[in-house]
């Protein structure tokens, strides 16, 4: 009897009438209402009721955490006594690049359930009224709080009530699909690429992970505006997250919360800090445009790279003025076998322990903290005077303007002799400096994967790259064969001398325009008259060793020269380098203008829809400036620009730039040339070659039109 009458009751209380809800409030840029999942509520149940959002197109409203800048959705009840509302249950947001700014919240329509509870000694058959104000912050280019008073009639029924026609079903769905937590284990630590987040457990195996995204709950942790670099493991994901500006390794909180979202999921996870799974990364490299090309390469494969970019190293714009005294030391070892293999062998040891010496420094100086990579030495306006003046005197030797050890004619008597293989071991190690500022086809990847591994392998790689680079000349050295082709010497090698002087020539040039990149016109001033002087000591020194040879002496005195020397020096290497001037290297054609790189500007154009074309550079890239002028200046990829309407950003490197490096290290790569081509859709950057064509910038820029 006691259920028949609950039931009679309940009935009456449906035919009196559906939940009752004031008509949607219009807020100006949004409307809002109080939407039931039930037709009713019994007394002691928890139902859930919904303020639903439905958002003016091209405006949205905010999550929990906002992000840069915004505020969430707020709602304060006026309920009658006893009754109890909870939080809202957020569903996962949407990310919202607004200018410089990232935002997380919603556009459209919206539902944020909030559990209602009615007390034990609800009376069945009465309505109870449940009101709100609901505040709002709706933005579009501009931001306009909101605010909405809204109400809902729900009758109390004995039994529980059946669900709402108009909104029970879509409220189901939303929490349905509300990050929830699914038995996912979670951990942090601050590395020297940011802070990395593992996840991993069973709902992750398998999963794509295109488009994975963390959006924490605590909106002062990372810098929201940077991008996650995904990596793939077997049983989840690793993401690298930048942290925010003033967070140090000892405020790091003692959780990190928030919803990873991932191939159309969401889950509300809670990172412990410790040591990550091995499980979460390492199966291949990461697929968010951001990510490491070469995060998933182990040693051996990165050694198999470096080895590759060594050799491919040597043809590269950069080394062209080395080639030059290796074609010369070759010519000189056409008819001595013996003493070629020696120079081979002394070569290899040059290049090898420079190479060696480069990566401790490197090493060395990452491990305190400092970003910088490969090429890093060119980056000290001193160390390029140095290399100018350096390049200026190997071009005045073979100019014959003076003499270093002996003459080419003589020089088949004593190819063996200590002073030959010591010029041979010189050769090796200026090579190395000269090819420095390149980075050749594979060996971003390799240099980025050993600049995050251990002090040991990163050696290795830096060995193999090595190896690779030195592998032409010396298994020349060593090939009779190959020896037997060259022209035997003789009075022509004089006349080859001084041709080759013209490539070091034009290397003391580049140096000297990459120092005026630097540090301006002083800088530029500064380094010619260290040339002059410079020049007029080598051809002192020059008549003091013919004057000498010939018996003659009091022509020139040592000390005059050295005193010239050091005036060179003095003027080379003067602390006024230290200062360098803001203004960059000049813009390779007026016909394809561009703006400042910066994660800020790039988002803001992304967030226009448009393409973008990402060219990291520095002047001291010979291969950066050739691609500038055979495929960045031409007619036909300035057309395929306006075409796409596509943005060109250029990250300047020249200069030293932790911001620069450290968006260069998201990408595996330890130095420049990096090109990258955004779809005007969103999604993952593409990576172009670093030999760069016409056609290769018109073919990335037609798809990205539609990507």
């Amino acid at each position: 009897m006691p259920r028949v009458l609950a039931a009679l009751i309940t009935a009456l209380a449906l035919l009196a009438g559906a939940p009752a809800a004031a008509a949607p409030v219009d807020t100006g840029h949004l409307e809002a209402e109080l939407a039931p999942q039930t037709q009713g509520i019994a007394p002691g149940q928890t139902v859930y009721v919904a303020l639903r959002q439905k958002i003016d197109k091209g405006w949205h409203t905010y999550w929990r955490n906002a992000g840069d800048s915004g505020e969430p959705t707020t709602i304060a009840w006026t309920l009658p006594p006893g009754w109890k509302a909870g939080e809202f249950v957020w569903p996962a947001p949407q990310r919202q690049p607004t200018g410089p700014l990232m935002n997380y919240g919603y556009s459209g329509e919206v539902l944020l359930p909030v559990p209602v509870t009615a007390p034990a000694d609800a009376r069945p058959g009465g309505v109870a009224t449940l009101k709100a104000v609901a505040n709002f912050l709706v933005c579009e280019e501009i931001c306009v709080p909101e605010t909405a008073t809204l109400a809902l009639d729900l009758p109390i029924t004995a039994q529980p009530a059946p669900q709402d026609p108009k909104w029970g079903r879509r409220i189901a769905d939303t929490l349905a699909a509300a990050p929830r937590p699914a038995g996912l284990a979670a951990a942090f630590a601050r590395t020297p690429d940011g802070l990395k987040l593992a996840v991993t457990g069973a709902p992750l195996k398998g999963a794509a992970d295109a488009g994975a995204y963390f959006f924490p709950f605590d909106g002062a942790l990372i810098d929201h505006a940077k991008p996650q670099a995904v990596e793939r493991g077997p049983d989840g994901l690793t993401l690298t997250l930048t942290p925010a500006a003033g967070l140090q390794a000892a405020t790091l909180p003692a959780a990190m919360a928030g919803v990873l979202s991932v191939d159309g999921r969401a889950y509300e996870i809670a990172a412990a800090p410790g040591p990550l799974p091995a499980a979460a990364a390492g199966l291949g490299p990461p697929r968010d445009a951001q990510a490491s090309a070469g995060a998933g390469l182990g040693l051996a494969a990165a050694a198999l790279f470096a080895f590759l970019g060594g050799i491919a190293l040597n043809l590269m714009p950069c080394v062209f003025p080395v080639l030059a005294m290796k074609a010369t030391a070759l010519a000189r070892h056409a008819d001595d076998t013996p003493a070629a293999r020696a120079q081979g062998a002394a070569f290899l040891a040059g290049v090898l322990a420079t190479f060696l010496s480069l990566a401790l420094a490197l090493i060395a100086v990452r491990a305190g903290g400092v970003a910088v990579g490969w090429g890093f030495q060119l980056q000290s306006p001193p160390v390029v005077a140095a290399l100018a003046m350096l390049m200026l005197a190997v071009a005045l030797n073979l100019s014959g303007v003076f003499e270093i050890g002996q003459s080419l004619q003589g020089a088949g008597a004593g190819l063996a002799s200590r002073r030959g293989i010591a010029g041979a071991f010189f050769t090796g190690a200026l090579a190395v400096v000269v090819a420095a500022p390149c980075t050749a086809p594979f060996m971003g990847p390799a240099m980025g994967w050993a600049l995050t591994q251990s002090a040991p392998a990163a050696l290795a790689v830096f060995a193999t790259l090595g190896l690779g680079f030195a592998a032409p000349f010396t298994l020349a050295a060593f090939a009779p064969g190959l020896l037997a082709r060259l022209p035997r010497p003789g009075p022509w090698m004089e006349t080859f001398r001084r041709l080759m002087a013209f490539p070091m020539y034009g290397a003391a040039a580049w140096l000297a325009w990459v120092l005026a990149a630097q540090t301006g016109q002083p800088g530029l001033a500064r380094i010619l008259a260290a040339a002059v002087a410079l020049a007029l000591a080598a051809w002192m020194f020059g008549r003091w060793q013919r004057a000498r040879a010939a018996g003659r002496t009091g022509i020139v005195t040592a000390g005059a020269v050295a005193a010239v020397l050091a005036l060179a020096a003095a003027a080379a290497l003067a602390p006024g380098y230290a200062a360098p001037s803001a203004a960059g290297p000049p813009a390779a054609s007026a016909r394809l203008p561009y703006e400042p790189w910066s994660a800020e500007r790039l988002a803001a154009a992304r967030a226009q829809g448009r393409p973008v074309f990402v060219n990291f550079t520095a002047a001291w890239c010979v291969s950066c400036q050739v691609n500038e002028r055979v495929a960045l200046s031409t007619e036909k990829v300035a057309r395929a620009f306006a075409a796409a309407n596509a943005v060109y950003l250029k990250g300047d490197w020249t200069r030293k730039d932790e911001v620069i490096e450290a968006e260069l290290a998201r990408h595996g790569r330890a130095g420049v040339p990096l090109y990258l081509v955004y779809g005007a859709k969103g999604g993952d950057g593409v990576v172009l070659p670093q030999l760069l064509t016409p056609d290769i910038v018109v073919r990335a820029l037609e798809a990205a039109k539609t990507r």
